[in-house]
């Protein structure tokens, strides 16, 4: 191993360190991961063992161009359909799509309202991104909750509810996007070997909490007259959120159809909803409001520092692909762990509470090729464990996951609070749920 390989490994762990420690460092993640795609890429350019012996500096500037552009070209699906996906989902909500859902999280019951607010959370995640689930359902929460004790306990579940939603959902999570995108899992196989080990790592937290909940909430609240569309009908409202969330879940069906890539069938699904509101604002006066609510203005209020993040960690993750060291370290892990996939995810799993999923999972698939037949296979063992583990595991610690990070933000829930009185509720669910997955695979057969 050279010593610029060496570098490379360095200053990628080092950025992955100030990655994970983004709220101690006060550093915006994405700005770490550009630089760690600039570094790596420029160290593994001046690295002469990458190229044949006697290349051209020409030669050299090409070829790496090259490797770069194809990695490049890779990671670019993933983040089209995340741009497609994040666009129509702020489209729906902008149009008050979402109005339904505190509608249907109306109860008298402290217990009632917690499973309902987890049913909801759970699969309104496998649809939208885990992210987006957590701020519409807190926002809810809090014009039906007053009691800040009760309240935690709502808005913890919402956390692990949406996580254990998007696992077994091919859209519902950047890592089953990434995994799905790469054809690792397929939508049907995900959703049928997945769904019910979901289901469990959250309905076992959600039972443990709901014996500290008890009595009626207070009647009465607020629900105000939501987010809508200025000058349209109730009727083109209803239709923005159909052809929005509609199409989110025609997408796989789409793939399955054309075998095309996912981000092929967002980028549809957005022409559509795209012309749709333009037809309905067609021949109204252009003012701000009209021209905020139109997609053109809300494609730019998409949080692009979420995308740039993406591009960088990839990327970086990429170059030590290419450079060998993922199939070195996944190599010592089986060697390790003698070949045991369920101890291999289930680490990742934890792993992913501490630091970032998706450079986990990205690492992860550099680590171990697509194999043809075994657990290793597309829908494989492995590979559904993985989004498994990468999803759900990330409850176990607020920071652990995108929406954690969010609700801890809205509902100023403290780490240790946090990790006192939810962690080892989460990990029993989260270790439930993989039982119940070696259930479906060694006994039922599955």
């Amino acid at each position: 191993m050279s010593t610029l390989t060496v570098t490379i490994i360095i200053v990628f762990v080092i950025g992955y360190l100030c990655i994970a420690l983004e709220t101690l460092t006060k550093v915006n993640k994405a700005a770490v991961a550009l630089l760690m795609l600039v570094a790596c890429w420029t160290l593994y350019m001046f690295d002469p063992g990458n190229f044949p012996a006697g290349i051209s500096p020409e030669g050299i500037a090409a070829a790496a161009g090259s490797v770069i552009e194809g990695h490049l070209g890779s990671t670019a699906t993933t983040l089209f359909f995340l741009m497609g996906a994040m666009t129509i989902v702020e489209t729906v909500d902008q149009y008050g799509g979402f109005n339904f859902v505190r509608d249907m999280l109306k109860a008298k019951s402290k217990r009632a309202l917690l499973w309902r607010i987890t049913v909801m959370t759970f699969f309104l995640s496998a649809i939208l991104d885990n992210m987006t689930t957590a701020i519409v359902m807190v926002m809810i929460l809090r014009k039906l909750v007053d009691d800040r004790k009760d309240r935690l306990i709502y808005a913890s579940l919402v956390i692990i509810a949406a996580n254990s939603g998007g696992a077994f959902s091919p859209i519902g999570d950047v890592t089953t996007i990434m995994l799905w995108n790469k054809s690792l899992i397929t939508a049907a196989g995900v959703i049928k070997e997945l769904f019910i080990p979901s289901v469990v790592s959250v309905a076992v937290p959600a039972y443990i909490l709901s014996l500290s909940l008890k009595g009626n909430v207070s009647a009465g609240a607020d629900f105000g007259a939501g987010t809508v569309g200025h000058g349209l009908t109730d009727g083109q409202r209803k239709t923005v959120f159909w052809v929005g969330v509609g199409g989110l879940i025609f997408v796989p069906v789409f793939k399955s159809i054309t075998h095309l890539p996912p981000f092929v069938g967002i980028l549809l699904v957005l022409g559509m909803l795209w012309l749709v509101t333009e037809l309905f604002y067609r021949g109204q006066a252009e003012h701000d409001e009209s021209t905020q609510k139109r997609i053109s203005g809300i494609i730019s209020r998409i949080d692009m520092s979420t995308i740039l993040f993406f591009l960088g960690i990839l990327m970086a993750v990429a170059c030590l692909q290419q450079i060998g060291v993922l199939a070195t370290v996944g190599q010592g892990l089986n060697t390790a762990f003698d070949g045991n996939h369920y101890l291999i995810t289930g680490i990742i799993g934890v792993l992913s509470s501490i630091v970032d999923n998706v450079p986990l999972v990205a690492g992860c698939m550099g680590m171990y090729p697509l194999a043809e037949v075994g657990d290793m296979a597309q829908d494989g063992i492995f590979w559904q464990l993985l989004a498994y583990c990468a999803g759900v595991g990330g409850s176990m610690l607020i920071i652990g996951s995108a929406a954690g990070v969010v609700v801890m933000g809205l509902e100023k829930i403290t780490f240790d609070w946090y990790m006192k009185h939810i962690t080892w509720i989460a990990f029993v669910g989260y270790i439930a749920g993989i039982v119940v997955y070696w259930l479906e695979k060694s006994v039922i057969g599955l």
